[in-house]
């Protein structure tokens, strides 16, 4: 049952529900696999390989699941073996060499810390520290000693355990997991029962391995069995990920999705660009067509310029200390995130609508005051319309630097493990740069390839507005 995802019952349990004609009949369905089982064929950290066959394997012993059975072969057939497990063996010895000098090391330092110490109840202790751990460099050393020697055998039976490459023999149909190999025999188990104990001719039998050790991964061996006959019978499937867009955050990787991470960011983008956009194109226009040249605007202009260079995190806190905590905003909700992102933005948005603005040559301003416009019919008839197209250009870079921000989500809450897509601005939610945060934080190897997926995602929409807004202004750019 571990083949597959842990919410597999309740899928099953949905389909029984939504359509109870299906009790009594026997139907097949397809689940996901568990995210182990997902690793495991991406070669993470192993998969299984042939190694050479050649010759005749003759089988003695039970063929039953569970049965212990001996299989023989000419002299040299299982040198590939052999010599794949030696060097796991001389690998082993590598390390406890290390972990062995690093206790030598120890005790030296000991010996160098008694010849200084008067106190003699220190310096018990200090004997007693020195004696363990010459106790375990001995052992270890040991250790070595007897591995080495088993890395260079001369054609002796090796015993495999855990912490060595497994090797599975496929016969007459069935597998056995070697638990003992030497140059012209194994013993193991039968996982897969045989159809028969008859010998089997070259191309008949093959020799399979892990060389990641039981031990050092989280598919153990029968389960690799297991996969790999489904495999052959065509059981297991390959297909594109469309559960990955149609689902929100969850605890299991194979059933995590971007939907919910999709859906805040939609939220919070819909929010920062009505907030940000008719305000900074109000403001663009006040301090180019209509504010007098003052020091309160020189100053206003300064702050402006200076609010594009202050760091997202401060806008976070800002968002945390007065609108969730003094207005009372829902906390980590779409909302507050909207608000946050148009502040952060606001400024880039006047900003690239004031040079847009400025853009327009006074020709038109004068033209249509010569002709009896107003000096409000002059801006919003003519002036804004010609400045529209660099005006939508600097929002959507804009937005598309607020797309991407994190940290003043972060501050806000938007942070939350969020199970159901948002359906509204107030909603706890989360977004697609969080996500990322988030699930690149998690301990399981599965959540590494949700995270590079969901930076696709993300790179994918940045693209899509920074191409927009190159062609916006391909479009409707005019020169002068």
């Amino acid at each position: 049952y571990k083949l597959i995802s842990s919410a597999s019952p309740f899928e099953l349990r949905d389909r029984v529900v939504a359509n109870p004609a299906l009790i009594g009949q026997t139907v097949s369905f397809d689940f996901l696999a568990d995210d182990d089982v997902d690793l495991y064929f991406t070669g993470v950290p192993a998969t299984a390989r042939k190694l050479e066959a050649n010759g005749t394997a003759r089988p003695a012993g039970g063929r039953k699941h569970g049965k212990k059975i001996t299989v023989s072969f000419q002299p040299g057939t299982l040198r590939a073996g052999l010599e794949l497990v030696r060097q796991a063996l001389a690998k082993q010895a590598d390390v406890i060499e290390h972990q062995a000098l690093a206790q030598k090391r120890a005790a030296a330092t000991m010996t160098t810390r008694l010849q200084t110490v008067s106190d003699e109840a220190e310096r018990k202790e200090l004997l007693a520290r020195q004696q363990k751990y010459e106790t375990r460099y001995q052992l270890l050393t040991g250790k070595v000693s007897d591995l080495r020697k088993r890395a260079a055998g001369s054609g002796g039976p090796e015993s495999l355990d855990a912490d060595l490459p497994s090797l599975f023999l496929a016969i007459n149909g069935g597998v056995i997991r070697v638990t003992q190999i030497e140059p012209d025999r194994i013993s193991g188990k039968v996982v897969l029962p045989l159809n028969a104990l008859a010998e089997a001719k070259t191309g008949k039998w093959s020799l399979l391995a892990v060389s990641t050790p039981e031990n050092n991964r989280k598919i153990n061996d029968n389960q690799i069995i297991w996969l790999e006959q489904l495999e052959s019978e065509g059981r297991i499937k390959s297909r594109f990920n469309w559960h990955f867009f149609t689902s929100a955050d969850a605890a299991e990787p194979e059933e995590a999705g971007i939907l919910g991470g999709l859906l805040g960011t939609f939220w919070t983008m819909l929010v920062t660009f009505l907030l940000s956009f008719p305000v900074g194109v109000a403001a663009a226009l006040y301090l180019e067509e209509f504010a007098p040249k003052n020091p309160y605007t020189q100053f206003l202009e300064i702050t402006i310029n200076n609010l594009a260079a202050v760091p997202s995190i401060v806008f976070g806190l800002l968002g945390l200390a007065v609108f969730v905590n003094y207005f009372g905003l829902p906390y980590s909700s779409s909302l507050v995130g909207g608000i946050v992102l148009s502040l952060m933005t606001l400024p880039t948005v006047i900003i690239a609508s004031r040079a847009a603005i400025r853009a327009v040559p006074p020709s038109i301003r004068e033209a249509a005051l010569g002709i009896g416009a107003s000096k409000m019919q002059t801006t919003f008839q003519h002036v804004l319309p010609l400045a529209m197209p660099g005006i939508m250009t600097g929002s959507i870079i804009g937005m598309a630097q607020a797309l991407g921000e994190t940290a003043p989500l972060l501050m806000i809450g938007m942070v939350a493990f969020i199970v159901d897509p948002p359906t509204a601005v107030t909603d706890a939610a989360s977004s697609l740069p969080v996500l990322i945060y988030l699930w690149a934080d998690r301990a399981e190897v599965a959540f590494d390839q949700r995270t590079a997926a969901a930076i696709l995602v993300l790179l994918f929409f940045l693209v899509l507005m920074n191409g927009l807004a190159i062609l916006l202004r391909k479009r409707f750019e005019r020169r002068w």
